[in-house]
């Protein structure tokens, strides 16, 4: 709960970020360089919330659509589905495992790291309470495709403020890292068990999972340059001093 044209390459390099395989760069050769002044803490701050926010209710739009959700909310759906908690409330307590999972991967968390673990579960719970109850497919399928564009501007607006990974990136290339297996390799056994586990409790697969996975990586590339602010400075004390190669914005 964070990340889009081709399947992740073997091989990282830092300046990129990955959403739901597909490489999305936040080099200064692909997206063009601010303008003086854009970097400054306050807007980046604004870019990480308001990101973050807009991704939660993109995941809220997707769950209302009920034509299929990103993998990582499939689970949480599906544990949602069997423990009675909301969706929003599963996303943070499975963030938070996540994230302690990055102790023994030695990967180190930023602002927006500890951030995405809360706000993306907050606004999803918020925004699921304001929508109605939809049932037609006339209103269900556009729901869908908001859904899906809405989480690309989300993605663009907080991998472009650089204040780190959400915690299923960390998990993804610290595991990377450890087993020297690739990026591919461990994306696709790590998206394919939460896939299969959260089906298996209920959470919903569809044509919107397919949607999603083919259309997030154009559409976040998209707005990285839309919102492209200048990288943190070293030894902010606000991003972690580290960051990993590839992240990706859980779904």
């Amino acid at each position: 709960m964070v990340e889009a044209s081709s399947r992740a390459t073997e091989c990282h390099a830092p300046g990129h970020y990955h959403h739901w395989g597909h490489p999305v760069s936040t080099r200064s050769e692909s997206v063009p360089a601010a303008a003086p002044g854009s970097g400054r803490l306050p807007r980046r701050l604004v870019q990480l919330y308001a990101g973050l926010a807009l991704y939660g209710a993109s995941s809220a739009l997707l769950v209302e659509a009920g034509l299929g959700l990103e993998p990582w909310n499939v689970l949480h759906q599906g544990l949602a589905e069997l423990t009675g908690l909301t969706i929003g409330v599963v996303s943070i307590v499975v963030g938070a495992a996540v994230l302690l999972l990055w102790i023994p991967l030695r990967q180190r968390p930023g602002l927006g790291t500890v951030s995405n673990v809360f706000v993306v579960g907050l606004a999803m719970d918020g925004t699921l309470a304001l929508l109605p109850d939809v049932h037609s497919l006339t209103v269900r399928i556009p729901l869908l495709v908001a859904g899906v564009v809405l989480n690309g501007m989300a993605t663009g607006l907080y991998i472009s403020a650089s204040f780190g990974p959400g915690p299923r990136d960390g998990l993804m290339t610290g595991l990377h890292r450890r087993t020297g297996r690739s990026v591919r390799l461990v994306r696709t056994v790590l998206e394919v068990a939460v896939v299969a586990t959260g089906f298996a409790l209920g959470g919903t697969v569809g044509v919107g999972t397919v949607l999603y996975a083919v259309a997030i990586g154009p559409l976040a590339q998209l707005f990285l340059r839309v919102f492209a602010a200048r990288p943190a400075p070293l030894g902010s004390a606000v991003v972690a001093p580290v960051q990993p190669e590839r992240a990706i914005l859980p779904g």
